[in-house]
């Protein structure tokens, strides 16, 4: 990575491997600081034409502008304003109108601090812990530097100090530590091979990104020929972040501009360790944010049969700019793995609960997108004190169970965080998680957060399964939970994935997915069917009670107590 500097999308990626500014004068005569204040000035002239135009009369045009005012800037770090005039007469047009130039200074700031602000720093060896904590010591130094350098010029030109220091995030918000790795790359995937691993993520939460898009639509299909053999990635604008998904390593490959994506994944899924990848062929490799020249959105799947790779591929587009895009694809890919290997993937949630009673279950909620499995789950959290002694999260969107020798049938998860709407988190929870959180805008309809919920060591153990409950969330009923006691009537139930959209996708009113489970289950289809058979037959075989919860998540004025109203009933259940 060559690149000191690059600005794209509303994304800064700083690389201190080739320049760090440890000192004022440096950071203000760097390239990056100078593409800031251009990229600045085309913003001003779009959103802020009064401002724009009272400046640029001053100078021939917008580079003028730009460089006169870097030169201001640096003489306000070490000049007063008196100083400044006897140097250069131009200079006086910014002090001409001192509360406007201080509005200016503001909006500068404002517009840095809205960018995503990423760090890097490669290593073309394997970094060990120093490396790490001088690479977190380096952010916490450029973050004081560019706060003192924004408070020296705004209060030289003030002519007085600040009263108030608010000590935000002014640096980088995230930073990553990246290693040149070699792994077993398959011939046609040479093209890739240069491409840096991620091995340390850092950010100060609360982080906030915003994206072009905040829905997802549509599902991913199969792909007749191979869409990445051959593809050369550009070392300077590509990532790897090597996860854990499941059981399966995973090398997901995303483009710069969707940095805040390749972020979400840290909260997500557990960052493999370089002992884990070094030498090995991965399970799983996704390609996301490739620019193919297709203006339309392009994702698809490929089954790498030759090498044994599962193949995910999303084109450059803002229709992708949703982390929605990111999650699912991989959940799809590790799901139609799981299936060839005799395994069920299960769309829901998955809880070890311990009462205070003593008693202990293992509950699987399942459904589709906005059916309330997330939400159960937080009912269960609220209900906390009242009822259970210790609550573990085995997976809180998308698991898989497995039929082990013994005959028992166990849940394991695939991620170790959840990416879900902070309007049905509870608020005292949502506050609870600032100082974890990974937003996505935060300011509109199905706002998320991505928050850690469990451990990699608690989803890999294996639960053996108790309840297998169908989240019913657009039916009333008086009694919450309701037992099957015809196998029949309960995989039918299960395999029409009826819910009603409660606007998490594009879809709308009452809708149906095979299996509740778009990403796998519904692509391939018969495969999921026998497995289906299979697995409730031994769940059945085995004494797993088979039932419904009516969430009522989709009815007005349910929202919150419907979720609430049913963890009490299921409860009372577990307590007979």
């Amino acid at each position: 990575m060559q690149n000191e500097f690059t600005i794209s999308r509303g994304k800064v990626m700083i690389n201190f491997s080739v320049k760090y500014c440890d000192n004022r004068q440096k950071l203000l005569n760097s390239y990056g600081f100078k593409q800031v204040i251009n990229s600045f000035i085309q913003v001003l002239k779009k959103d802020n034409v009064i401002i724009y135009d009272h400046y640029i009369k001053n100078f021939k045009n917008d580079d003028e502008f730009a460089s006169t005012l870097v030169r201001v800037f640096k003489f306000l770090t070490v000049c007063d304003e008196g100083e400044i005039h006897k140097v250069n007469t131009k200079y006086s047009e910014y002090f001409s109108d001192k509360d406007l130039f201080i509005e200016f200074i503001e909006l500068l700031y404002a517009y840095w601090r809205r960018l995503d602000r990423i760090s890097v720093v490669r290593n073309s060896s394997l970094g060990d812990g120093l490396q790490n904590v001088r690479f977190i010591q380096a952010n916490s130094q450029f973050n004081d530097l560019i706060l003192a350098t924004y408070r020296r010029i705004e209060e030289t030109v003030m002519g007085f100090q600040h009263r108030v220091y608010r000590q935000l995030v002014a640096g980088a918000n995230a930073g990553l530590t990246l290693n040149d790795v070699p792994w077993n790359c398959p011939v046609e995937y040479n093209g890739l091979s240069t491409v840096p691993f991620i091995s340390t993520v850092v950010f100060q939460p609360p982080l906030i990104t915003y994206t072009k898009r905040n829905t997802r639509s549509g599902i991913f299909q199969e792909h007749d020929s191979n869409p990445i053999a051959n593809l050369n990635l550009n070392d300077d604008e590509w990532y790897i972040f090597p996860a854990w998904v499941g059981n399966m390593l995973t090398f997901v490959y995303f483009h710069k501009d969707f940095i805040d994506h390749g972020l979400g994944l840290s909260n997500l899924f557990e960052l493999a360790t370089e002992s884990s990848y070094i030498g090995k062929k991965p399970d799983m490799i996704y390609i996301f944010g490739y620019p193919d020249g297709h203006n339309e959105k392009r994702t698809f799947y490929y089954k790498d049969k030759k090498n044994d790779i599962m193949i995910g591929y999303a084109n450059y587009c803002d229709d992708i700019d949703y982390f929605g895009y990111m999650k699912k694809m991989l959940l799809t890919l590790h799901n139609i793995k799981q299936m060839e290997n005799a395994r069920l993937p299960i769309h829901g949630a998955m809880v070890n609960i311990a009462l205070k009673n003593g008693k202990e279950s293992n509950i699987i909620i399942m459904g589709d997108s906005g059916a309330g499995k997330s939400e159960s789950l937080e009912a269960f959290r609220t209900l906390n004190e009242k009822y259970i002694r210790h609550m573990r999260i085995i997976f809180d969107d998308m698991g898989y169970l497995n039929i082990e020798e013994d005959g028992s049938v166990k849940g394991y998860g695939t991620e170790i965080g959840a990416f879900v709407r902070v309007d049905d988190l509870d608020p005292s929870y949502a506050y609870q998680q600032l100082d974890r959180g990974i937003y996505t805008n935060p300011d509109k309809v199905n706002a998320r957060v991505t928050i850690p919920v469990s451990t990699y060591e608690v989803i890999s153990k294996g639960y053996t399964v108790d309840y297998m409950l169908y989240a019913n969330n657009y039916e009333e009923s008086d009694h919450k939970i309701k037992l099957f006691d015809n196998l029949d009537n309960a995989i039918k139930v299960f395999e029409d994935g009826a819910r009603k959209a409660k606007g998490t996708t594009s879809e709308v009113g009452l809708v149906k997915s095979y299996f509740a489970n778009p990403f796998g289950p519904v692509q391939e289809q018969s495969l999921a069917e026998k497995l289906v058979r299979k697995y409730f037959a031994k769940m059945d075989e085995n004494g797993v009670k088979i039932g419904e919860i009516h969430t009522s998540l989709a009815i007005d004025g349910k929202t919150k107590d419907g979720p609430r109203m049913a963890a009490e009933e299921l409860f009372s259940l577990i307590n007979e």
